[in-house]
């Protein structure tokens, strides 16, 4: 059977996509994968997994209608010249426009997943902006059109179908909830935490989504009391975001010793391993990939009771859910693993134990080869 995954970034669709592709290919399917930023190192990084490289534009974020219909045109293109069987488009506008193409292009089976619903679904501190709600109108009337054209729409946890699809009066084929993308328990494997001084760690883009606002405050309070307590931040900068931290901000929690900014790393599990605690404060999420690293890893969690967050914690037994937007919680989660090292151990026991139930790779593949029929 022929298979084409619709993805964006090729580094990401690599490291989300990799076992699932090498899955398909092993089960005899000819697989093409799609994304629009091709180079010869990662174009050859997906040659070596089996699959054919098919490249497309697309603006993941850009709200030109000219351009949106142009990519759909040549998608539609596309899937006529190559037939695939079965289109799986991952994220927002791929599955909108993806979804669509095939239609067009009699495509007989379409799945979209959805892995969060983004900023557009995010509720902020400050309440909703004038461009949150334009670009959740667009994007309401966008799935409005592309959901017939879906066979399946796959979800990530139990909120978003409701915040999508209940809440706004959408009607789906078929909806199905995954679960977690998963991670490869073998390249993710228990590593103990050291017994030094409790090392807190945050992987996001410095965005005020992603709690990093909350993160940083939380560590300022933090070591007024604890100063040898370290706090650290991988995650690049989103200037042109009106939510990012600055550059001039992030220079400021350097020279004061707040936080352990190393810049761009490929090594992303040695800084997990070589931390205590993962924390992410987020606002909303699908279900978030670096949790999912941090607890096969074996590293208890704080994070917010937020759609895709909760997912990844037992409250009390691996971690600690905290409300949205609530730093001084957040410091108190932080003090208890402080004061109490021993948890460390023990609650990232749990996680892995979690990991190991929810997040196996394997598993969460096979479901959605299933869902998708090809099982």
């Amino acid at each position: 059977m022929k298979v084409s995954i619709l993805g964006t970034v090729a580094r990401d669709t690599i490291l989300f996509r990799r076992e699932l592709i090498l899955k398909l290919v092993d089960e005899g399917h000819e697989v093409f994968v799609f994304c629009i930023d091709y180079t010869d190192e990662t174009r050859q990084l997906m040659h070596n997994l089996g699959c054919t490289t098919i490249d497309y534009s697309l603006s993941r974020a850009g709200l030109n209608p000219f351009a949106d219909l142009a990519a759909l045109y040549i998608l539609r293109k596309l899937f006529s010249k190559i037939k695939p069987d079965l289109v799986l488009s991952c994220f927002v506008k791929p599955s909108i426009y993806g979804s669509i193409a095939a239609r067009m292009a009699g495509v007989p089976r379409r799945f979209a997943m959805l892995e969060g619903l983004g900023f557009v679904f995010t509720d902020l501190p400050r309440g909703m902006t004038v461009k949150q709600k334009l670009l959740r109108k667009v994007q309401l009337f966008l799935y409005r059109i592309a959901l017939p054209s879906i066979d399946k729409i796959i979800f990530l946890n139990r909120d978003d179908p409701i915040d999508l699809l209940d809440k706004n009066n959408l009607k789906a084929n078929r909806v199905e909830v995954l679960g977690g993308i998963g991670v490869n328990l073998e390249l993710y494997s228990y590593s103990e935490p050291s017994a030094g001084p409790v090392r807190f760690i945050f992987i996001g883009r410095l965005l005020a989504e992603k709690g990093i606002f909350e993160y940083v405050d939380a560590a300022r309070k933090v070591k007024v009391s604890y100063p040898e307590t370290e706090f650290v931040v991988l995650g690049g900068l989103d200037e042109a975001n009106p939510g990012g931290l600055k550059k001039n901000q992030l220079q400021k929690l350097l020279d004061d010793r707040v936080i352990i900014y190393p810049g761009y790393v490929n090594d992303v599990s040695e800084w997990i391993a070589g931390s205590s605690v993962f924390v992410l404060p987020s606002y909303r999420e699908g279900v978030p990939r670096s949790t999912q690293e941090a607890m096969a890893i074996g590293r208890a969690v704080i994070t917010t009771d937020a759609p895709g967050c909760r997912e990844t914690v037992v409250d009390g037994v691996n971690g600690f859910l905290v409300p949205k937007f609530n730093v001084d919680i957040l410091v108190d989660k932080m003090t208890y693993f402080i004061k109490n090292p021993e948890a460390v151990k023990i609650m990232g026991l749990e996680s892995r134990k979690v990991a190991i139930d929810k997040f196996d790779v394997d598993k969460i593949n096979s479901k959605l080869m299933r869902v998708m029929g090809l099982l």
